[in-house]
C-alpha cells in the first residue's frame, strides 16, 4: 500500500529539517528546520549528533499526532559516515568534513586513493574524500579500525538508529567517497587498501526498504510499529530523484544550499576535468551522473555577512548595466576556480545595500553556468532549493546559458525527491503552472554575462602568468 504521509528527515550542512510530504502532490504538509551545529571536540570538530536525535523524535512525533505519518526517508549531505560498534553505537565521533586534518597526511592517502578513471571521484580538500576522513581516522587512533564493526554512510546512520539494520545507499557512496566504483557499481579497490571491505555495510538503492522501527522509537514517537524506512539519498540526488522518473532527457538539475550541486543528465559525452570540481555523481538508481559544484550558499555568506538586502528588478537593471562585477572565487578551495582570489570589478558595493545582493546573485549564476558548461548540459535547467526564490539568480542563469530555467515548486527540494523513494508517486515537475524563465526575455542580462566571462580569462591569464614566475 502507498503511504500517504513520508516524514523526510533532511540533515543538511547548514541546517536539519524534517517536512511532512503528502504523497498525493508532494506538497509538504509541515516542515520543521534548526541550525545543524558542529561540536569543536574532543577529539576533534563533529556533528551533534544527540542534539539531532531529539529534534528528529519530537518532531516525528508532533507530525504523527497532528496528521499520521505513514512511511520515513532519509537524506543527509555527503562525505560523511559512521563508525559502529558491535552494539550499536558510535566507536567515534561522526567527524565534520570541513576538518584539515586529514590533509596532514594528503602524500600518504594520495598513494592509496585509486584514479578519478575508477571512481569518477576528484581528489578534494580537507575531508571531502569519504576515504581520507577514514585513513586520518584511522591513523590517528591505531584501536579505532579494530573497534569498528560496521561503516555505514550517513544517511543509514539515521536509518540504523531507527530500525537497527546496517546499510549504505548507493548515492552517498557515489559522492566523491573514492570508495566507490559507478561505472561498475561496485566498492573501489580503496575498501580493501584501507583494510575495511568486510566492515563497510551492503550497499543498497536508495528505494529499498530497510526495515521498520525499534521499538523504543515506537514509544517515543507514537508511531504504528510496522512504519516502514526507505535507504535513504544524499541530499542532492535527492532533488535529483523526481525529475529521472518524470522527465525525458536531456536536462540538468541544480541543487542549492551551503553547495551548489549541477547534475546533468543525457547531455553529450563530455571530458570531465577533476581539477575543477567535476564529479561523477551516482543517482537513486544507481546510474552515473556527470557534476559538477561549488559551494554557492557558504559563499553567499562571506559575502554578505548577515547583511542581505531585497532587490528589485530596476536594481538588477542598473547592476546589469554599470556593474560591478564579483570575480572568482570567493571560497577558493573548492569548485571550478580553485585557487583563484575573489575581486571585484568596478565600485565594491556597500554591505547591506541592493546593488551587492544583484551582484553577488549574478556572480552565483555565472559560477552555475560554468559548472553547467563543464558537465556538458543541454536542455532545461531546474533550479532546487533557495536559490530558486532569488530573482536575479535565475535571470542571469538563463540568460547566460540561452536556456530556460524552470523554478522548482519547493524551496526544500529535497524533501519531493526523498518522499518519492517511499511512494514513486505524485504530481509532480511538468507543472504547466512552473515559473518558467526563457533566454528571450533576458537578453538585458546577456552584456553582462559576455562581461563577466571576458574578465575571467583575464584572471586566467593573470593566474597563469603567476604560476609561471613562481617555476
Amino acid at each position: 500500500m502507498t503511504p500517504e504521509h513520508v516524514a523526510v528527515i533532511d540533515v543538511g550542512k547548514t541546517n536539519v529539517k524534517l517536512a511532512l510530504v503528502d504523497t498525493y502532490d508532494l506538497s509538504e504538509m509541515a516542515v520543521v528546520t534548526r541550525p545543524n551545529t558542529v561540536l569543536e571536540g574532543p577529539p576533534y570538530p563533529h556533528f551533534d549528533v544527540e542534539t539531532i536525535w531529539i529534534l528528529l523524535l519530537d518532531t516525528l512525533a508532533r507530525f504523527h499526532e497532528q496528521h499520521r505519518v505513514d512511511a520515513i526517508s532519509i537524506t543527509t549531505h555527503g562525505a560523511s559516515a559512521a563508525l559502529l560498534a558491535t552494539d550499536g553505537n558510535l566507536t567515534a565521533p561522526i567527524l565534520d568534513y570541513e576538518h584539515t586534518g586529514p590533509e596532514l597526511m594528503a602524500n600518504d592517502y594520495d598513494a592509496l586513493r585509486p584514479a578519478f578513471e575508477e571512481t569518477g571521484s576528484p581528489r578534494l580538500p580537507m575531508g571531502l574524500n569519504l576515504g581520507a576522513q577514514l585513513h586520518w581516522q584511522f591513523a590517528q587512533d591505531k584501536s579505532l579500525c579494530e573497534r569498528t564493526a560496521a561503516i555505514v554512510t550517513y544517511p543509514q546512520y539515521w536509518v540504523h538508529r531507527l530500525t537497527g539494520v546496517l546499510a549504505c545507499d548507493v548515492s552517498s557512496l557515489g559522492c566523491h567517497t573514492d570508495l566507490w566504483n559507478p561505472f561498475e557499481a561496485r566498492f573501489s579497490s580503496l575498501a580493501d587498501h584501507l583494510g575495511i571491505s568486510d566492515k563497510i555495510a551492503p550497499a543498497r538503492k536508495s528505494t529499498d526498504v530497510i526495515g521498520t522501527l525499534l521499538p523504543d522509537v515506537t514509544a517515543r514517537t507514537g508511531l504504528n510499529p510496522d512504519t516502514q524506512v526507505v535507504c535513504g539519498i544524499h541530499d542532492s540526488n535527492a532533488s535529483l530523484f523526481p525529475h529521472v522518473m518524470r522527465r525525458d532527457p536531456p536536462f540538468s538539475v541544480v541543487s542549492t544550499g551551503t553547495w551548489v550541486i549541477v547534475m546533468t543528465v543525457g547531455g553529450p559525452q563530455t571530458p570531465l576535468d577533476p581539477s575543477r570540481d567535476v564529479l561523477v555523481n551516482v543517482n537513486g538508481l544507481g546510474e552515473p551522473v556527470p557534476s559538477a559544484r561549488f559551494m554557492g550558499g557558504r559563499e553567499y555568506e562571506v559575502v554578505q555577512a548577515g547583511q542581505a538586502a531585497i532587490y528589485d528588478s530596476g536594481v538588477m537593471s542598473t547592476v546589469a548595466d554599470n556593474g560591478p562585477l564579483l570575480m572568482p572565487a570567493v571560497v577558493p578551495e573548492s569548485g571550478p576556480f580553485q585557487g583563484y582570489a575573489h575581486h571585484w570589478i568596478g565600485p565594491v558595493p556597500n554591505r547591506g545595500s541592493a546593488e551587492r545582493s544583484a551582484a553577488l546573485s549574478f556572480y552565483l549564476a555565472m559560477m552555475t553556468a560554468e559548472c553547467l558548461s563543464l558537465t556538458g548540459h543541454k536542455g532545461t535547467i531546474i533550479v532546487e532549493g533557495p536559490f530558486a526564490t532569488n530573482a536575479g539568480y535565475c535571470t542571469m542563469l538563463s540568460a547566460a546559458t540561452a536556456c530556460t530555467v524552470e523554478i522548482a515548486a519547493s524551496v526544500t527540494g529535497t524533501s519531493q525527491g526523498a518522499a518519492m523513494l517511499a511512494s514513486q508517486t505524485g504530481k509532480l515537475t511538468k507543472s504547466p503552472n512552473a515559473k518558467r524563465i526563457n533566454p528571450d526575455d533576458c537578453s538585458e542580462y546577456e552584456t553582462y554575462a559576455r562581461n563577466w566571462r571576458e574578465a575571467l580569462r583575464d584572471c586566467e591569464s593573470n593566474k597563469s602568468k603567476n604560476q609561471s614566475s613562481l617555476k
